[in-house]
């Protein structure tokens, strides 16, 4: 598993589910609300600042979702798409990556097709039993608890980068 976390470049996630609990919440005006983990927005930072691109590929269109992104500084976003593969696809080619230098975050089957080819294929502690089989890594905690952090330093301390983005929280 070391081996290929070490050569991920870009991390993608899929956001209901994995970034949040899985739980839409709507109100009585229509608006949509979501609730994100904020260690999960810190890890993303991190990741970043050690040089590793973070996107999102989700199903549902959201404006809480491109507002959230936009304040962890993601621009790969990808809202609305109903087949997950064409804009992964995109992204591979505008990056100029390779599918072994990609880490793939999904919770459920629609996440499927990618998850079976990125280098690193990971899901979360609540996830659908199904993709148990097909991912490298389940992580101990659930979709919008802290899951996503827990991958990102696990990307980190595998690249040898772990030190240097944290080193300013150890200094007196």
């Amino acid at each position: 598993m070391e081996d290929r976390l070490r050569k991920i470049r870009l991390l993608l996630l899929d956001v209901d589910g994995v970034l949040t609990d899985g739980r839409i919440i709507i109100n009585d005006r229509g608006e949509e609300t979501k609730a994100f983990h904020v260690r999960d927005g810190h890890g993303m930072k991190l990741l970043q600042r050690s040089g590793v691109r973070i996107g999102i590929i989700t199903g549902r269109q959201s404006r809480v979702v491109a507002h959230r992104m936009r304040e962890l500084g993601v621009d790969l976003v990808v809202q609305g798409s109903k087949n997950k593969l064409l804009p992964f696809r995109r992204i591979l080619e505008q990056e100029g990556l390779g599918e072994d230098e990609v880490a793939y975050v999904g919770d459920d089957l629609v996440d499927l097709p990618i998850l079976r080819r990125v280098g690193f294929a990971a899901t979360v502690a609540d996830a659908c039993e199904d993709l148990v089989s097909h991912v490298h890594y389940v992580a101990s905690r659930r979709g919008g608890d802290g899951a996503v952090r827990e991958i990102c330093e696990m990307i980190l301390k595998a690249r040898g980068d772990w030190e240097e983005v944290t080193a300013r929280y150890w200094q007196d």
